[in-house]
């Protein structure tokens, strides 16, 4: 008994001796020396919530970026031009003197892009919470676009089943159809010609989806290659670590 007295006074006068700003030193000692592990031993759930926390960040980003006005118009990168079959027939009624309408019918493709895009940010999130640790360790040990290609292999029927009604409704309400529409009828008056389809829903839904792994490929990049854009503490442990292996 008289044992255990000496012991607890031991440990009593040894606490007290211990000042508040001293403890304070030792646990930021502590939390530096885990934050720091040379070996890298992070949990592999650490591994997988810092990868959702860089593709949420992304993600979110690319989508907000392209919904808003001139997000795809004023973005050279994923900006919708007239399908490639209908080229030739946008320079001929160009060299007739209808550019006006030439570039009506390309902005309101865009616009149409735009109005969908903002429904890509719940899809993209439900993918990233789907991920399972398996898939988190595979694309940060993968090549620079893997999380871009997990996007891809698991969002895209999502994303057209969602963008198209979408685009459906816009191009009418922006005047694609419209635009697009007289660009097709007067270059199939012209003689000699093989003429076009007008339809453009799938078409513009496809360039959107296409332009908006375009900018998620971008933001993956920034991250895997830009400490400033890991924006939390695990973010910057678990790429760090990545960094010097």
């Amino acid at each position: 008994m008289n044992k255990i007295k000496t012991v607890l006074l031991g440990a009593l006068l040894l606490l007290s001796s211990i000042t508040y700003g001293q403890l304070n030193n030792m646990l930021n000692k502590a939390k530096n020396a885990v934050a720091n592990n040379s070996k890298g031993d992070i949990k592999s759930i650490d591994i997988a919530s810092a990868l959702k926390q860089a593709l949420e960040i992304g993600a979110s980003k690319s989508s907000d970026l392209l919904s808003a006005s001139n997000g795809f118009f004023g973005n050279d990168a994923v900006k919708i031009f007239f399908p490639p079959e209908v080229r030739k027939a946008e320079a001929t009624l160009r060299k007739l003197g209808l550019n006006q309408m030439c570039d009506d019918a390309i902005l309101s493709f865009n616009r149409a892009a735009e109005d969908a895009a903002v429904t890509a940010k719940p899809i993209l999130i439900g993918a990233i919470k789907n991920m399972s640790i398996t898939d988190a360790m595979n694309i940060l040990k993968g090549s620079k676009d893997a999380a871009t290609t997990y996007f891809k292999n698991n969002t895209r029927d999502s994303l057209n089943n969602v963008f198209m009604p979408i685009i459906e409704n816009s191009i009418k309400k922006v005047g694609a159809t419209k635009f697009y529409g007289v660009v097709v009828e007067r270059y199939n008056k012209v003689p000699m010609v093989t003429k076009l389809n007008p339809e453009l829903k799938a078409y513009i839904t496809e360039k959107a989806i296409d332009g908006l792994f375009k900018e998620i490929a971008k933001e993956e990049l920034k991250i895997r290659e830009n400490k400033a854009f890991r924006t939390t503490e695990l973010m910057q442990k678990v790429f760090s670590m990545v960094d010097s292996k």
